[in-house]
């Protein structure tokens, strides 16, 4: 039996690189809820807290409203490195 390279489709995702970040830190020094946070950058609750457990890693748009909503800078919030405690 042939089988077509076109007729199998393939669902492989390449593995992405963590990003790890300081959305937890920042929100709760702002005083701020997952769920007020959520609020004021249009997702829900849920999603912060992928966010802060570093199960997803949000889109430039998402991480724009983040750092805009908790008056950071995204290099302050976001990193590819892990982050030196106590910074």
């Amino acid at each position: 039996m042939l089988f077509s390279m076109y007729a199998i489709p393939i669902m492989s995702r390449q593995k992405e690189d963590p990003v790890f970040n300081r959305v937890e830190e920042l929100r709760v020094a702002k005083g701020l809820t997952r769920q007020q946070l959520a609020d004021a950058v249009g997702v829900h609750y849920q999603t912060v807290g992928y966010l802060e457990r570093g199960e997803y890693s949000p889109s430039l748009v998402l991480a724009l409203k983040i750092a805009a909503a908790l008056e950071a800078e995204v290099p302050e919030l976001f990193s590819i490195k892990p982050f030196k405690k106590g910074k």
